[in-house]
């Protein structure tokens, strides 16, 4: 909603009988929505139930109607039950040379029985000047009301005059949707900000369709949820494209993407993919971190040589020689001939492309070391057939060109000797020895990016056997392979479908990019490839980056978004937090010289941040934790260094009253992050734990510090020694 905080008081309805019957009158509309919804519902799955039948006509033809109305009955259906929750939210009462009919703005638009408009779906143009009018520009409104709902249940109404030179007899409840909304507890999950939407929200949620929209603004000033409603927005005003090519939501960790995940659903929204930056490539998943160093190393530029590098490299433990008898002849093919055949096949495309021609390839330059009378006797094409029913060429050949597997390419590097190999002239020794030291069994985030680098280089082996091609090596296509190939083709009808790890199934129509400062040019790369032919949302804050060096950044994001027109929008307002809190942040950003974009906090709460000086940091931390959880009805942050994050976590467990609030996993209402994991969350009260360690954690440690410093909302507790 449209709300000027800072304008005079308007004039509020005191009287409790008349909010009574404002809300109940609302609630009369609201059932009437509600049962018109359980009709749509019912004629969703009478489609659905056609359909089936049409399916049992036993020719094609029936088979393609069932598909289409199952399929569109079951989006209906999963809409429907998506914005159940706050159905309806807004009213509009306009001018009467406007209208004199209420406008019902709501998640989802809905026609009653006689086609005829109920509910305005909030995307719709129509909708547009419920968050676009002001005091200062009505557009034709009178009076805008949020209705507060919990379930099917108004519980009560906020309002707005807007024009208020007009005569009007129109009450006027409450004290602002807004500060109501920015005031209430936290749970662990992004809620959908649609019925409070500001002017300048606005803005760049309507944005065009084309190119990059670019979301800046300093901490709390709501530009995730403003990308994800314009996710929702470009799904309602081009369907047909965004929901067939999908949506792709990248966010910093696997604990923000459970934040966020509730917001396109309950917006009407399925067709999206969220993953986190460790998720991103199918099939793998990656919550690990690396130390700074070595994050700091898999993140550079430089990898993408590396990776090249290594990507040509000989199998390890492949055979390097090759010796047979023919006829009177000795062909051998030695390590040097071997070294000439790679070069050969892998300048003729991705490794894994060539398998096809191996065989061939080999047999060529096999057949010009044939010398032999008896031998030159026959054909080459005698000698082909010969090579191919011997099972030791055969065996020689799948073990010196076998198709690779990228996470098993990375894992090439685990040699030290071939680590040195390929990054001689790339990286320093040092960094060599940094990555080297980082590498476990299981996965990091950032050697994702390097795993997507090398899928690109190496390539998808062909699904199916071309009868035309070297039928040594054609692989076929398994079962699952054909499933998949069948439901690419009827892509039309039944939607978008969540990609595969093919390559070709990698790109998206459009790519939405959360705490976009921090990535770094190798995942720039990664999450690039899968929108080369999108369009962007890129949301991001160059105060709060964690990437130590903002020219590479700079330089592949612009790689990764090539020659499409960006559109800048800039959000100035912090709804997050208190101005008490963001003040004690905005003077710790001054003094570490981070040359933040400061907005302005719009509410006061009259409580400043407590700082504590302590000997006893076991106790000290436990005792503000439990206070905390005391004084605040929503979530507490505790946050501390990344090394000190398990012992914290051990304190806290053996506190009664505190240890049960920290079950629950991502939903728990206490929960102990690093500096890193706060990114894009908030809480209603933050514990700070040794701020000086997180500084100290990396180079770019203040501006995580200075993260921190504006996760809360109502209430922060520093404490250290």
């Amino acid at each position: 909603m449209t709300h000027d905080v800072d304008s005079a008081p308007r004039e509020v309805a005191g009287d409790g009988d008349i909010a009574s019957r404002e809300v109940a009158g609302e609630q009369a509309f609201v059932d009437s929505v509600y049962s018109q919804l359980q009709r749509s519902a019912a004629s969703a799955k009478a489609l659905a139930t056609e359909g089936h039948s049409r399916g049992r006509l036993g020719h094609e033809g029936g088979l393609v109607e069932r598909d289409a109305m199952v399929f569109q009955a079951a989006k209906r259906l999963a809409t429907l039950d998506a914005a159940h929750e706050g159905l309806v939210f807004g009213r509009l009462d306009l001018r009467e040379e406007v209208s004199t009919d209420p406008r019902y703005i709501g998640r989802i638009g809905l026609r009653d029985d006689n086609h005829d408009v109920m509910l305005i779906d909030w995307r719709a143009p129509a909708a547009a000047v419920f968050y676009q009018a002001t005091h200062s520009d009505p557009q034709g409104v009178v009076r805008r009301r949020i209705l507060r709902s919990r379930g099917e249940t108004v519980i009560g109404v906020e309002d707005d005059l807007l024009d208020s030179e007009i005569e009007t007899d129109l009450p006027i409840v409450g004290e602002g949707a807004l500060m109501a909304q920015l005031s209430r507890a936290r749970d662990r999950s992004m809620h959908s900000i649609v019925a409070t939407i500001q002017a300048e929200q606005d803005r760049a949620i309507r944005a065009p369709s084309k190119g990059v929209v670019s979301i800046s603004g300093g901490p709390g000033t709501g530009k995730t949820v403003v990308a994800l409603h314009r996710a929702a927005f470009l799904l309602y005003a081009d369907r047909r494209r965004y929901e067939t090519g999908g949506v792709l939501v990248v966010g910093p960790s696997g604990v923000f993407m459970k934040y966020i995940e509730r917001v396109l659903p309950s917006l009407g929204e399925t067709a999206v993919a969220l993953r986190a930056l460790g998720e991103v490539v199918d099939g793998l998943k990656a919550s690990r971190r690396d130390d700074p160093a070595a994050a700091e190393v898999k993140g550079s530029i430089a990898m993408a040589e590396l990776m090249r590098r290594l990507a040509r490299q000989a199998v390890p433990g492949a055979p390097r020689e090759f010796r047979v008898f023919y006829r009177d002849d000795v062909v051998t093919l030695g390590n040097r001939e071997l070294g000439a055949i790679r070069r050969q096949l892998l300048s003729a495309g991705p490794r894994n492309r060539t398998t096809t021609r191996v065989a061939s390839t080999l047999i060529d330059h096999m057949w010009r070391q044939v010398r032999g009378e008896r031998a030159r006797e026959r054909t080459k094409e005698d000698f082909a057939e010969t090579m191919r029913d011997d099972d030791r060429f055969t065996d020689f050949a799948a073990a010196w060109w076998p198709v690779v597997d990228a996470a098993a390419v990375l894992g090439w590097l685990r040699d030290p000797d071939l680590l040195a190999q390929v990054s001689e002239g790339v990286i320093s020794r040092e960094a060599a020895a940094v990555m080297s030291k980082s590498w476990r069994e299981d996965l990091s985030v950032d050697d994702i990016p390097l795993i997507d680098e090398l899928r690109y280089l190496l390539g998808d082996p062909p699904i199916a056997h071309d009868p035309d091609e070297d039928p040594l090596f054609g692989i076929d296509a398994t079962m699952s392979e054909i499933v998949l190939a069948t439901e690419k083709e009827w892509a039309g009808p039944r939607g978008w479908q969540p990609p595969t790890n093919r390559i070709e199934d990698d790109g998206y129509a459009h790519v939405l990019i959360d705490e976009a400062q921090d990535l770094t040019p190798m995942q720039w790369r990664m999450v690039g490839r899968r929108g080369r032919l999108a369009t962007w949302t890129i949301v991001g804050d160059p105060a709060q980056s964690s990437w130590p060096v903002p020219s590479e950044s700079t330089a592949a994001r612009a790689a990764a978004l090539g020659d499409k027109p960006v559109h800048e929008f800039h959000l100035s307002k912090n709804y997050r937090n208190s101005a008490e809190i963001y003040d004690f942040a905005a003077d710790y950003a001054d003094r570490a010289g981070l040359n933040a974009d400061l907005p302005e906090a719009v509410r006061r709460t009259g409580v400043k941040p407590s700082v504590i000086s302590t000997s006893d940091l076991e106790g000290s931390v436990v005792a503000a934790v439990t206070a905390m959880a005391a004084q605040v009805e929503g979530t507490v942050g505790v946050v501390a260094s990344a090394a000190r994050q398990t012992q914290v976590q051990q304190w806290l467990a053996g506190v009664p009253e505190i240890a049960q609030d920290l079950q629950g996993g991502a939903s728990a209402r206490v929960a102990v992050l690093t500096g890193l994991d706060t990114k894009g969350l908030e809480f209603d009260g933050i514990v700070v734990v040794e701020p000086r360690e997180i500084e100290a954690e990396s180079p770019t440690g203040k501006a995580t510090l200075y993260v921190v410093y504006t996760r809360a909302t109502q209430q922060m507790t520093v404490v250290g020694t």
